[in-house]
């Protein structure tokens, strides 16, 4: 029986933290960390991060602005706002709340973004960043697995860890970071052959493609960490993840549940990168 990986509680702790840094900052220099949220339209998923956003940024101490642009925003007018936002010194942090409506370009918007004021790390110049080693901030998602493993005593060094899902977002920057602590890393993906037996080599399995309960039992290496990142619906309509919990559960060591595994701790480390930013801007 898998021990839970509780991504509430973790992600709790790090807003602790994040609180605290803020606090000090306050005393110390007088000054506020600033995050500006960008949402293009009415996508109810997008529309609940940014509230969740705006209500973690007030619990830690964050100042937070929140533009809310209707659907038919045009590029011009939404780079123009990116360009506002890059000159306003009170904003450290901005965030284009993704996906934008399909006629927007979010290649040119996320390039668009300051790179020292990119607290979501989609930048080219921070992805960059990141395959060197040598990093300000990391994406949000991949940097809360990595706490869930460091504050769960999971150590990664030598271990064989299997990533399936090769997003910018998230596969790509997850094996980076595993790598960097001297993981042995395989990505998988839609092209891998024989996908069951590479996941069974896993001690530390990563999933994020985005189909519901994708992972069965008979995936998992016995005493496998399981990191579940998927937020899909089941056919009943339930929230589920990745990897179908009922069978992987009993095989695995450690697993994150869904919801309240991986999801949470993604704006933890975004308040977390907002701060950093803000200590940034203090040093120049």
């Amino acid at each position: 029986m898998a021990q839970l990986i509780d991504g509430k509680k973790i992600a709790a702790m790090v807003r602790e933290d994040v609180a605290a840094e803020v606090q000090q900052m306050q005393e110390n220099t007088g000054s506020t960390p600033g995050l500006a949220v960008v949402i293009v339209g009415n996508d109810p998923a997008s529309r609940t991060y940014v509230n969740n956003k705006k209500k973690y940024c007030a619990e830690v101490g964050i100042y937070s602005e929140e533009y809310a642009l209707p659907e038919e925003t045009t590029q011009e007018e939404l780079l123009a706002l990116v360009r506002k936002l890059n000159e306003k010194p009170d904003i450290d942090g901005i965030l284009v709340q993704l996906p934008l409506p399909k006629h927007l370009d979010e290649k040119a918007v996320i390039e668009a973004i300051r790179p020292d004021k990119d607290v979501d790390a989609f930048h080219p110049s921070n992805v960059g960043r990141i395959m060197i080693g040598d990093y300000h901030f990391l994406p949000c998602t991949p940097a809360g697995i990595m706490e869930l493993l460091y504050r769960s005593g999971i150590e990664v060094s030598g271990k064989r860890c299997v990533v399936i899902g090769r997003s910018n977002i998230v596969g790509k920057p997850m094996a980076m970071l595993l790598l960097h602590q001297n993981g042995t890393v395989t990505i998988c993906h839609s092209k891998t052959q024989d996908l069951a037996a590479v996941c069974r080599e896993a001690d530390i399995l990563v999933v994020a493609i985005g189909k519901a309960r994708f992972v069965t039992a008979d995936m998992v290496k016995p005493g496998a960490v399981v990191i579940d990142v998927g937020m899909d619906r089941d056919e009943n309509g339930k929230l589920c993840g990745d990897v179908d919990f009922a069978s992987a559960e009993p095989v695995a060591s450690w697993i994150t549940p869904v919801p309240g595994g991986v999801g949470p701790m993604t704006i933890a480390m975004l308040l977390k990168n907002t701060v950093t930013a803000a200590k940034l801007h203090g040093e120049q």
